[in-house]
C-alpha cells in the first residue's frame, strides 16, 4: 500500500479538559492567544485552542520546524497558508476545519487541498438548499424521501466548502456554479456550470465518518490517479506538548 499523500487528523472536543486546554494553548503564537481571548463562549474558545494546536501538531509531523515556530500567512481572501520560507517543495499545504464538538486538519505536499466537517443532527434552516446550492444539486436533494434529506444535505454542502476552501477563494465562488453527483459507494464527482474556469476531472473528492455525528468530506488536485488518504481520529490530549 502506497504511503498517505494526504494526511487527515480528526480531534472530538466535547467536554475537553481544562488543563488540556491550557497546555495546547502554550503552543499558540501571542496573536492567536489574542484572538482565543476575543471569544465570547468558553467553548468557542477551547475549540479554536484545539483547532490551531492540531494544526501546529500535524505539520511539525511532515516538516522540521517545531510546532511553536509555524508561521503563517493569508491570501487576498483570507485563506491560511505557511509562509515560503518554511513551506519546503514541493510546497507544505494544508487546511483546517471545525464544527460543535469536532476540529479537523488535511496536510498534503504539493497539492491544494481543502476539509469540511459538519455535525450532521443541527438543524438547517428551511430553503438553505435553495439559496446556495445548484440546480441538479437541490432536484436531487428533494427528490429523496423527507427523512432521508437532512443528512444528504450534509454531504452537499460539506463537499462544496471542502471544494472552495482547497481552491483558496472561499465564498468568492458561487455555490451554485459548480454541481456534486453523489453516486455511493464510489466517491462523489464534479460539474460546472458554461465557462466555469476549472476542470473536473482535476480534483479528487474523499468522505469519511470521524464520528458517528460528523460528516467529513476533503477535495484534493491531483494529477493522474487518486491520491492515498489517510484518518485518524486522536484525543486533544494526545497533542499535548
Amino acid at each position: 500500500m502506497r504511503e498517505p499523500a494526504v494526511t487527515v487528523v480528526a480531534v472530538p472536543t466535547d467536554g475537553v479538559a481544562a488543563d488540556v486546554v491550557t497546555a495546547l494553548a502554550s503552543l499558540l503564537s501571542a496573536d492567536e492567544r489574542a484572538r482565543r481571548d476575543r471569544f465570547v463562549r468558553p467553548v468557542d474558545a477551547d475549540t479554536y485552542v484545539v483547532a490551531h494546536a492540531l494544526v501546529r501538531r500535524t505539520l511539525s509531523a511532515h516538516g522540521a520546524t517545531p510546532p511553536n515556530d509555524w508561521q503563517f500567512g493569508t491570501n487576498r481572501h483570507g485563506c491560511p497558508f505557511v509562509v515560503d520560507a518554511q513551506a519546503g517543495t514541493p510546497r507544505l499545504e494544508f487546511n483546517l476545519s471545525h464544527t460543535t464538538g469536532l476540529v479537523a486538519v488535511a496536510v498534503t505536499r504539493g497539492h491544494h487541498v481543502g476539509i469540511d466537517v459538519e455535525r450532521v443532527t443541527r438543524v438547517v434552516m428551511e430553503g438553505v438548499a435553495e439559496r446556495h446550492f445548484a440546480d441538479a444539486e437541490v432536484r436531487d436533494l428533494l427528490a429523496l424521501p423527507p427523512a432521508e434529506r437532512p443528512r444528504a444535505f450534509f454531504e452537499y454542502w460539506t463537499l462544496k466548502e471542502a471544494y472552495i476552501k482547497a481552491r483558496g477563494m472561499g465564498l468568492a465562488i458561487p455555490l451554485g456554479d459548480f454541481a456534486f453527483h453523489l453516486r455511493p459507494p464510489a466517491p462523489p464527482t464534479i460539474a460546472f456550470v458554461d465557462g466555469f474556469d476549472d476542470a473536473s476531472d482535476r480534483w479528487q473528492f474523499w468522505q469519511a465518518w470521524p464520528t458517528t455525528d460528523h460528516r467529513l468530506s476533503l477535495a484534493v488536485e491531483r494529477q493522474g490517479p487518486d491520491l492515498p488518504v489517510a484518518l485518524t481520529v486522536v484525543p486533544p490530549e494526545s497533542l499535548r506538548p
